[in-house]
């Protein structure tokens, strides 16, 4: 955990069933196979080395993972199995070596750090997925912003494109008529003519207030560093919550 470095022991989990007799082991560790285990406890059978228990068995089914060892009269099944974590794969261990790469370079490094860098990064992709929104609202505002300029006049801006001869006139024209920039012009000049409405464009730009709202917002997220904190563990809840077993 501090280090990145060691050992982490596996053991496999059972019930004892003593009615029947038995015990059911019902998870093994997952660096093994049931077939593998199977088969150790059978050749410690046929060689002797496994007298306490009479037969073993895979009875997986619908109802989940279950290996089956019947017992002997008079065994005791938590010494039998203390045997078994010995000798069989029943237990097992993994040795961690947590080398990662941060920034092209190889390091060992514990949970804390690792989690640490983990949000370094995070908060990297976070910033810039909000910078990109923010930049994609901003020019949105902004075409907005033009379109309300033209509002003030209509019937200007349909003269202006109508008398315009020269269709690459179109958008300087509209840029002199109303002291909008060529991005503006652009955007208004693309609207088809029969949309060049007060209520075509009342409708457009209703959302400039809220959009100028989420803006203000998103400035406030990019520069609160408590506030990306809790966006990523807002995030993190709703995938555990989705995902989570």
């Amino acid at each position: 955990y501090e280090t990145g470095r060691g050992n982490i022991p596996l053991r496999a989990r059972y019930i004892y069933d003593k009615e029947a007799n038995c015990i059911d082991v019902v998870e093994i560790p997952y660096s093994t196979s049931i077939e593998l285990i199977l088969k150790k406890l059978t050749d410690m059978i046929k060689s002797g080395a496994l007298k306490e228990v009479t037969d073993v068995r895979d009875e997986i089914d619908l109802h989940g993972f279950k290996l089956t060892l019947d017992l002997r009269r008079g065994v005791d099944p938590d010494k039998l199995m203390t045997k078994l974590f010995r000798f069989t794969k029943l237990e097992d261990t993994f040795s961690c070596n947590f080398n990662i790469l941060i920034d092209g370079s190889p390091r060992v490094m514990g949970i804390a750090q690792i989690l640490d860098e983990w949000l370094k990064w995070r908060r990297t992709c976070v910033c810039r997925e909000l910078s990109f929104n923010l930049a994609k609202m901003k020019k949105r505002l902004h075409l907005l912003d033009g379109l309300a300029v033209i509002l003030l006049d209509i019937d200007k801006a349909i003269k202006i494109i109508r008398e315009t001869e020269l269709e690459a006139d179109v958008i300087p024209n509209l840029m002199t008529g109303f002291g909008i920039d060529e991005e503006q012009a652009e955007f208004v000049a693309e609207i088809k003519l029969r949309n060049i409405n007060k209520q075509y464009i009342l409708n457009r730009i209703s959302d400039r207030d809220k959009l100028k709202s989420d803006i203000a917002d998103t400035e406030d997220l990019l520069g609160s560093p408590r506030r990306i904190n809790n966006l990523i563990a807002k995030t993190l809840r709703e995938v555990a919550e989705k995902y989570g077993q």
